[in-house]
């Protein structure tokens, strides 16, 4: 049986765990790996031109399979560069293997040249991170490192010196069998009943919903026609619970709109469904709270709770609905279905008025276009900031389309590292990232990364040539907007100089075309929208004290903006509400 090298073992068991793509930028101490992943037939070497954008890559390839994905740095700066996207990794729940190759293991702790501990950095933002010291530990190592990412969701690190990497494995890997998919958890009997009791006893019962809902749309409904309850969600839980649903009131937090706040305030019984929401300004401290959620160390740090379960959303569900009774009364329901859409209506009517012909263009008129036009499939991937708000209030789910952004972890840059990350699973599926200037610039670098591989990732860059959610952070603390104008190119120029297809447009009447135009290209777009950087502002009626806190008066009186299809749905709900 022939020999293998440390490194060749490696990258056979990230084969045999599922992964299909290493992502990141050679160097030396990589280049044993390289190397072996040159020779494999399982396993693609995908060239990026920063670090930060093969975790993000990663990252997004891990939340749009769930499976295992993977990225690597080389020794030092390399490896350092990785860790913006792994918080973002870990924070999102998103199993991704962290190859962090290291300087010569006999120089560990001599400050040699380029030398860091990876294996320390790396905690904060993994379940496990290793350093390999010798060849025979490495295959085990490995192991025990896919099975916390996959088995608890998120980063493990394996930090791997080049010349370990580069020896004569002692023996080929043993097929140990390994964990490639998360079980579903069921809470125990006790607490089943005792949640089916508190429903029982509840007259009225919210249901706000996160992204521990996935796969579970059908059972929210089925929960939610049983006892009447009005469904909320939070930014998250947006693509996987707003569609196809007679029961949403909106979506609570910074962003939030509608009538969601109000019928989580307004309950007498709240439960957290799936969801580590972090703003506990927007969560009641008058009701009867539950919380049910997959990962145990999440109940209760944020609110105090009446009870804890310990479950998947779906799996909790179906053990509950056949245990509550039917409720008959669902004026609390009815009265949240009207404060939505009369809180949508208002909000649309503010901001609809020649949108059409407003130059510089509207913002929100962008995004409406684009969730008109985008395929029914498509992915998208949302940078920090203002490009949020638009695709919160704009990108309307089905069920199908999927929504990919730094929603956790909050880092700019985000959206189009991972776009490349979900354009290599599948180059038939339309992908398209909603970028922001600010975003976009700062690992421009990688659109290149586009152009080498003939992604067709098509990039809506929102340029408003500011900072515009700093801005608004700024006014609503009475500070005046500093340091954050952008002096920015001609993005689309740009694109074309760099052999993509690029157009810059400036009036609205032009932005239906450019971007059909764009989506028909069969290699990499960038659309450059020049936008209105003064489209967000506050509503008249935001008070002083609420001045005072951000969050509140966001959520509660919605940033002044249209809220797309929504309300569409909104009145359509509202038919079902009886008339007197």
């Amino acid at each position: 049986m022939a020999k293998q090298t440390v490194a060749e073992q490696f990258v056979d068991i990230l084969a045999r765990a599922g992964v299909e793509r290493l992502y990141g930028v050679v160097g030396d101490s990589l280049n044993p790996v390289v190397d072996a992943v040159r020779r494999s037939r399982a396993v693609e070497w995908v060239h990026v031109r920063h670090e930060e954008t093969a975790a993000f890559a990663a990252g997004a390839e891990a939340q749009l399979t769930g499976r295992l994905a993977a990225c690597a740095g080389s020794c030092g700066p390399g490896n350092l560069h990785l860790i913006n996207g792994l918080y973002d990794a870990h924070r999102s729940m998103a199993p991704v293997l962290a190859l962090a190759s290291h300087i010569p293991s006999s120089e560990i702790g001599t400050t040699y040249f380029q030398e860091t501990h990876p294996d320390r950095l790396f905690q904060e933002c993994s379940h496990y991170s290793e350093l390999v010291s010798n060849a025979a530990q490495m295959p085990r190592v490995l192991q025990t490192a896919i099975q916390h990412a996959v088995g608890q969701g998120g980063v493990s690190v394996i930090a791997l010196p080049g010349d370990i990497a580069a020896h004569q494995a002692p023996q080929r890997t043993e097929e140990h069998a390994l964990v490639t998919r998360r079980p579903a958890i069921r809470p125990g009997d006790a607490e089943i009943d005792e949640l089916a009791r508190l429903v029982d006893r509840a007259q009225r019962v919210t249901l706000f919903c996160g992204s521990g809902t996935a796969g579970a749309h059908d059972e929210v409904m089925a929960l939610a026609q049983k006892i009447k309850s009005p469904v909320g969600h939070a930014l998250r839980g947006k693509e996987w619970i707003q569609y196809d649903n007679p029961f949403d009131v909106g979506m609570s937090g910074l962003l939030g709109y509608g009538a969601a706040y109000e019928a989580m305030h307004e309950c007498d019984l709240l439960i957290l469904l799936g969801t580590d929401f972090p703003y506990n300004a927007f969560l009641p401290d008058d009701v009867t709270l539950v919380q049910v959620d997959v990962r145990p160390e999440h109940l209760g740090r944020r609110s105090k709770l009446d009870l804890a379960v310990w479950g998947d959303a779906g799996e909790t569900l179906r053990c509950l609905i056949p245990k509550v009774r039917e409720k008959e009364d669902r004026k609390f329901l009815d009265r949240m279905l009207k404060k939505h859409s009369d809180a949508l209506e208002g909000v649309v009517k503010a901001y609809t008025r020649k949108v059409d012909r407003h130059v510089p263009i509207h913002p929100e008129y962008v995004a409406s276009v684009l969730d008109e036009l985008a395929d029914d499939d498509a992915v998208f991937t949302v940078d920090t900031g203002m490009c949020n708000v638009w695709a919160a209030r704009y990108l309307t789910p089905n069920g199908r389309r999927r929504v990919i952004g730094s929603f956790s972890h909050g880092s700019m840059a985000n959206a189009l590292p991972q776009a490349i990350g979900a354009q290599f699973l599948d180059r038939r599926r339309q992908v398209v990232s909603m970028s922001g200037d600010g975003g976009f610039s700062m690992l421009m670098g990688d659109f290149l990364t586009l152009v080498q591989y003939d992604l067709p990732v098509k990039v809506v860059l929102f340029n408003n040539s500011s900072l515009g959610m700093v801005e608004l952070e700024m006014m609503v603390e009475g500070l005046p907007a500093y340091g954050t104008t952008n002096h920015n190119p001609d993005f689309a120029a740009i694109a074309q100089a760099a052999g993509a297809y690029g157009v810059r447009v400036e009036k609205p009447k032009d932005l239906p075309k450019a971007l059909k135009d764009a989506f028909r290209h069969k290699g990499p777009a960038l659309v450059d929208v020049v936008t209105d950087p003064h489209a967000l502002s506050i509503p008249p009626k935001v008070t002083g004290e609420q001045i005072g806190g951000f969050a509140l008066s966001m959520g509660r009186t919605v940033l002044d903006g249209g809220v797309g299809k929504m309300v569409q749905l909104a009145r359509s709900n509202l038919r079902n509400v009886p008339r007197p």
